[in-house]
């Protein structure tokens, strides 16, 4: 489904919270949408990679990297995982790398930066929690909306009538 957040901005001003302007699109979709699921990580993909290995029909997985631009969180082998997977797509507070190959795929994937070096494959993290970056907190559950524009978020699904 193609969301268009200018006009989901306009209809739903009071309902939405909307992500500070720091992200960049990286994926083959070029909006995404859906129901959060978070995880909260620093540098580690292995928790990033046993989520995508389950259904995200519907989902936006929402990762808190702590901002780092030192090592990748996505590469292309989880973008794929979660292509096939059917997720919607990835915000990563982090940054993401292969980004030629990950561009191919249908996937949504917001994030801050490109960089070659990849993270540790450890599970280290926790999921299913609050998190807090750019400027507003995800909730597990809430509904977030992306395209090249931006990224907003709000506690209900939103539709464009």
């Amino acid at each position: 489904m193609e969301y268009n957040t200018s006009e989901l901005c306009n209809i739903y001003a009071d309902l939405i919270d909307v992500v500070d302007p720091i992200f960049c699109n990286f994926g083959g979709r070029s909006s995404f949408g859906g129901q959060v699921i978070t995880i909260k990580c620093f540098e580690n993909n292995g928790l990033i990679q046993q989520i995508l290995a389950t259904n995200g029909r519907g989902k936006v997985l929402v990762i808190d990297g702590g901002g780092s631009t030192r090592r990748a969180l996505i590469d292309f082998t989880l973008a794929e995982a979660a292509t096939e997977n059917a997720w919607e797509g990835i915000v990563c507070y982090g940054s993401v790398r292969d980004v030629d190959a990950i561009e191919e795929l249908d996937l949504g994937i917001q994030a801050l930066v490109s960089i070659p070096v990849g993270a540790s494959d450890q599970d280290i993290g926790e999921s299913d929690l609050a998190i807090n970056f750019a400027g507003v907190t995800f909730l597990p559950e809430d509904h977030l909306y992306a395209d090249n524009t931006g990224i907003i978020l709000s506690p209900e699904p939103l539709d464009i009538e």
